[in-house]
């Protein structure tokens, strides 16, 4: 009866260990889950920020070359060319303060949306971390109760084969 009880302890003892090798392979795939998403995030970022200076370069080249316009047209009509010249600032100034509020935007949305993704993570690997602890507690107090009642056992056993 003894050696069954220590069979028992020693096969739920390998169990509780493949069991926390899973749940410890479960938090890596999240964690390598949480590391892609982030990698993603910060690449999509750094796209738009290429896309919208290379958006400004353009801007501030049609400036310079409608600047050289009005130059050459300042001698022939000097009030349409500052008409015009004003049309194109304002123009050029709503165009870029729209791209800068969209980039606030853009950049704010993304540490939102990092910072959910890391609270998320921290979250998961507490819980799983939490969960893990309070197995492994619950097996060593189930394999120190198994010990107790196997040694009550051959106590008892042994009290009788001797005729006590």
């Amino acid at each position: 009866m003894v050696v069954v009880v220590m069979v028992a302890v020693v096969v739920a003892v390998v169990m509780v260990a493949v069991v926390m090798v899973v749940v410890v392979v479960a938090v890596v795939m999240v964690v390598v889950v949480v590391a892609v998403v982030m990698v993603v995030v910060v690449v999509a970022v750094v796209m738009v920020v290429v896309v919208v200076a290379v958006v400004m370069v353009v801007l501030v080249m049609v400036v310079v070359v409608l600047v050289v316009a009005v130059v050459v047209v300042v001698a022939v009509v000097v009030v349409v060319v500052a008409v015009v010249v004003v049309a194109v600032v304002v123009v050029v100034v709503a165009v870029v303060v729209v791209v800068a509020v969209v980039m606030v935007v853009v950049v704010v949305a993304v540490v939102v949306v990092v910072a959910v993704v890391v609270v998320v993570a921290v979250v998961v690997v507490v819980a799983v971390v939490v969960v893990v602890v309070v197995v492994a507690v619950v097996v060593v107090v189930a394999v120190v109760v198994l010990f107790v009642v196997a040694a009550v056992v051959d106590v008892d056993v042994v009290g009788r084969c001797q005729g006590l």
